[in-house]
């Protein structure tokens, strides 16, 4: 059974990000450094950022991008979201924090930028202060980068980190009548989106179980959980649900990007992958009447106007 397609579009919002290549000796090393430094990056509401690996790349990944050093590597995303007090602060210090005690710590990890623009900013140097004053700033790889000694022989790092607009907030529901199903298909999701680089799906395996509404019941929360789709109230709200008959579970997908395009690709990618999946019966997305962002991804492909 193909799953049916709400006629709607999921409200995303700016942000700004910065896209960095982590590499290391080997896969399983590479994926420790990659795990530690995305970590509690699920949500905005909660966390400093919303970050996740957008794919892996070199020996083991995508060979058609060339790791400066010739070892397996991982381009992950921080985002930030634009509407943010002091958000490139907010985002360098994101960024200082995350790769100096999680990166920095990973044995044989190093770290480049991706995003050669301006403004920028000057990671590398500031996290060379760990070097106690035996850091080095030299070319290697024909890049600029800083050199630290540290116990377990070196770490490199590049002098200047970019960042750019990007977009966050896209999202996909999908309506499933048990559990088992609807994270079947948002699992087909999530790997599909391994074949639209510049995008990342931020919470725990790329899917959320706990989608959120703004406010809450308890005035000290800004967000809550959305109870309106919660099937085990469905009973209890009545006519107030919003969840149809026969569905059990609604899981979700964030998607984040590099533009508004690239996550329009995206969305269309995951609807594609996990429209045919078993017990699955519909696919929606979030939106709020443009009360949280003014970026809006349609899910019928027709609807999206053209990208500027």
């Amino acid at each position: 059974m193909t799953a049916l397609v709400d006629d709607t579009y999921a409200e995303a919002f700016r942000s700004i990000y910065a896209e960095v290549l982590i590499t290391a000796r080997d896969r399983t090393w590479l994926e420790h450094a990659c795990n530690a430094a995305t970590g509690h990056a699920s949500s905005s509401i909660f966390c400093d950022c919303e970050a996740a690996v957008d794919r892996f790349v070199g020996p083991g990944g995508d060979e058609s991008f060339a790791t400066p050093d010739g070892r397996p590597g991982a381009i992950v995303q921080f985002h930030v979201p634009r509407f943010k007090k002091d958000r490139e602060k907010l985002l360098e210090k994101v960024l200082l924090h995350r790769l100096s005690q999680n990166v920095l710590t990973s044995p044989t990890a190093a770290c480049f930028n991706l995003l050669d623009t301006e403004p920028y900013f000057k990671l590398g140097r500031k996290l060379a202060f760990f070097g106690d004053g035996y850091q080095e700033r030299v070319e290697r790889y024909g890049r600029k980068v800083w050199i630290l000694p540290i116990m377990g022989g070196e770490f490199i790092i590049d002098r200047r980190f970019g960042y750019k607009d990007g977009i966050m907030g896209g999202n996909l529901w999908f309506f499933a009548d048990s559990v088992d199903s609807s994270l079947d298909a948002a699992e087909r999701g999530v790997r599909a989106l391994a074949s639209i680089p510049g995008t990342i799906a931020p919470f725990p395996g790329g899917i959320a179980s706990s989608g959120s509404k703004a406010g809450s019941a308890y005035k000290f929360l800004f967000a809550s959980t959305n109870h309106p789709f919660c099937p085990t109230l469905r009973a209890k709200l009545g006519d107030q649900s919003q969840v149809p008959d026969g569905v059990q579970s609604i899981m979700e997908i964030i998607i984040n990007g590099r533009d508004l395009k690239t996550v329009f690709d995206a969305t269309q990618a995951v609807i594609k992958a996990s429209i045919e999946t078993p017990g699955l019966s519909r696919i929606s997305a979030g939106n709020y009447g443009g009360r949280l962002g003014k970026s809006f991804i349609y899910l019928h492909a027709e609807r999206q106007p053209a990208f500027s």
